[in-house]
């Protein structure tokens, strides 16, 4: 019996600890390869990712990983700036993007911000590799 509530009582305390996963809130349709879109940016995912779409949509919302710029995922070192980089630099504002392939359930897009490369914009504020590294 006490080895039986020493089990409890590990598990209960586990999952206390446990960080949830946060939902990725973008769930618009893709648009297709060679399409130009637009769109207000509502979520930043990590450093090179992010939503577009209508306020209050995420139905709506498209999922863009930047095909001009590489960051380290969040786990990795660096990761956290990279995003915090980007929601400072892009959230709120309006992107417009050209969409090349999907990767995963998003669309790999080149995307402008007041008509100058995000990429660019991103390595000239002190961004990761730009373009470099392995693809997602």
């Amino acid at each position: 019996m006490k080895y039986h509530l020493i089990a409890v009582l590990a598990a209960a305390f586990s999952c206390a600890w446990a960080v949830p996963a946060l939902a990725d809130p973008c769930e618009g349709a893709l648009p297709a390869k060679g399409t130009t879109f637009s769109g207000v940016v509502r979520y930043v995912s990590d450093g090179d990712g992010l939503c577009v779409g209508p306020a209050g949509r995420p139905h709506r919302w498209i999922e863009v990983r930047l095909a001009d710029f590489y960051a380290p995922e969040l786990h990795e070192a660096g990761g956290i700036d990279a995003k915090r980089r980007l929601e400072r630099i892009v959230m709120g504002r309006v992107l417009v993007c050209r969409a090349g392939r999907r990767s995963f359930d998003r669309v790999v897009a080149a995307c402008t911000l007041g008509g100058r490369p995000l990429g660019t914009l991103l390595r000239e504020d002190g961004g990761a590799e730009g373009g470099r590294g392995r693809p997602k």
